[in-house]
């Protein structure tokens, strides 16, 4: 099928896909598997907007990431002496009434939203030939960083994950918000644990562009809902098939699909059912096949009517399988991170050397997801007798003291209450004793 459809490229780079007329589709379709590393790998390239200053405010201090359609900044807001991240649109959007009004509507939208685990929105403008938007800064990585250094993560590391990408989702579908994008690109890991997805609107207000065809749909292929290969259509159950995809690749540490091409992969699920990640890596919890099951079922109507539909089965399933509380840990060599370390050396001119990530879907590992099955635990080592005991063990290159500490914090808690509540009941008893034995004397 990847052979039958014709490619081109868009002045961005930008993948273009447009399959040929054997294709049993109702219309034309292009998936634009977005990248977050520029075409020129391991080039050397100046910036034009290095240290360049947008709408005398937001000076750019270093490149984070680069796109199809976009490019991410660490920024400082010289009104407000703090550090933002700044997302560049491409200039070719800066002539295009359609873009730009429905990019102001949609970062008002993704403004008023309130969130744990939504990226804050603070601004948007357009400085000549660059429209761009202020977010929060996120120190840390994203989750696609995390599973390309650490492979597949275990039961409660993905529910540690969910629960915030899903509450956001499911602010935002409450708000009639679809974010019509979501993959591991989008969901950022901060070095203090937090979980947030970023990227809303984005894709709608490209597909408004005037320099859009309006008979493509734009996304990652691994990631889209089968109505959104159909027809373009989105809803917060085309949200809901993505987390699915989501939870697959965390758990398997690979997407369900996989082609000579995006197209390819894109169509795949229109007659595909996404497998059971218990088939490629044994011991998953059958309440996880199930939750991957009903999120990615063909038919919108058989899946999580939202975000929050499906955040209130996760914590079911949590709370049936006692699983522990864990904090994310944020990818260690991340672009964000390498960004920041050239900000704190105090580089004047800097010259960023392009490093290819990985592309949605394809998540590299460090052993073969196969190989990991005999070492998966059916649930975090309980804490010894011994408070300093530190499990050694690893599972997909994470050490498993790092999956029980919080546990082994919770059991140390109960312990010093335990011992609070017998000093309090032994005092009492001590108290009652003497006084009922001295009162025949003092009466």
């Amino acid at each position: 099928m990847g052979s039958s459809g014709a490619r081109t490229s868009s002045p961005a780079g930008i993948l273009l896909i447009a399959p040929s007329l054997e294709l049993l589709a109702p219309r034309r379709v292009r998936v634009s598997a977005v990248k977050y590393a520029a075409a020129y790998h391991g080039s050397v390239i100046r910036d034009p907007l290095d240290s360049a200053t947008l709408d005398g405010r937001y000076r750019i201090l270093g490149r984070i990431a680069a796109g199809g359609t976009s490019t991410v900044y660490r920024g400082l807001d010289l009104r407000l002496d703090r550090q933002v991240a700044l997302k560049v649109m491409d200039s070719r959007y800066a002539g295009d009434d359609q873009f730009l009004t429905r990019f102001q509507l949609e970062a008002r939208a993704v403004a008023r939203l309130k969130d744990p685990g939504l990226v804050s929105v603070y601004d948007q403008g357009l400085d000549g030939r660059y429209p761009y938007l202020v977010m929060e800064l996120v120190e840390g990585g994203t989750l696609r960083e995390l599973l390309a250094e650490r492979g597949p993560m275990p039961p409660h590391a993905v529910a540690a994950v969910l629960r915030p990408v899903l509450g956001g989702l499911a602010a935002a579908h409450r708000a009639g918000l679809v974010h019509r994008d979501v993959k591991p690109e989008n969901v950022l890991i901060s070095d203090n644990g937090e979980v947030k997805i970023v990227d809303f609107g984005l894709v709608r207000a490209v597909a408004a562009a005037g320099i859009t065809s309006s008979s493509v749909i734009l996304g990652t292929a691994a990631y889209l809902s089968p109505e959104q290969v159909r027809d373009g259509d989105a809803s917060p159950r085309s949200d809901v098939y993505a987390v699915g995809i989501l939870v697959y690749e965390l758990l398997t540490g690979q997407a369900p699909f996989s082609g000579d091409s995006a197209l390819s992969v894109a169509y795949q699920r229109l007659d595909a059912d996404v497998p059971r990640p218990s088939t490629v890596i044994a011991g998953v919890p059958s309440q996880f096949d199930e939750l991957v099951a009903r999120a990615t079922a063909r038919d919108p109507a058989d899946r999580y009517a939202d975000a929050l539909d499906m955040r209130a089965e996760l914590d079911a399933i949590a709370g049936e399988l006692r699983l522990p509380r864990f904090r994310v840990p944020a990818p260690r060599e991340s672009a964000q991170h390498r960004s920041a370390a050239l900000h704190h050396r105090g580089a004047t001119e800097q010259q960023t050397t392009e490093h290819q990530l990985p592309q949605g879907g394809r998540t590299p590992v460090r052993h073969p997801t196969r190989q990991l099955a005999r070492d998966w635990p059916d649930e975090p080592e309980p804490a010894t007798e011994d408070d300093n005991t530190t499990v050694s063990r690893r599972f997909a290159g994470i050490d498993m003291s790092e999956f029980v500490w919080e546990r082994q914090h919770a059991q140390r808690m109960v312990m010093v209450w335990i011992a609070i509540v017998l000093a309090i009941t032994g005092l009492v008893a001590t108290v009652a004793w003497t006084i009922g034995s001295n009162l025949s004397g003092l009466l």
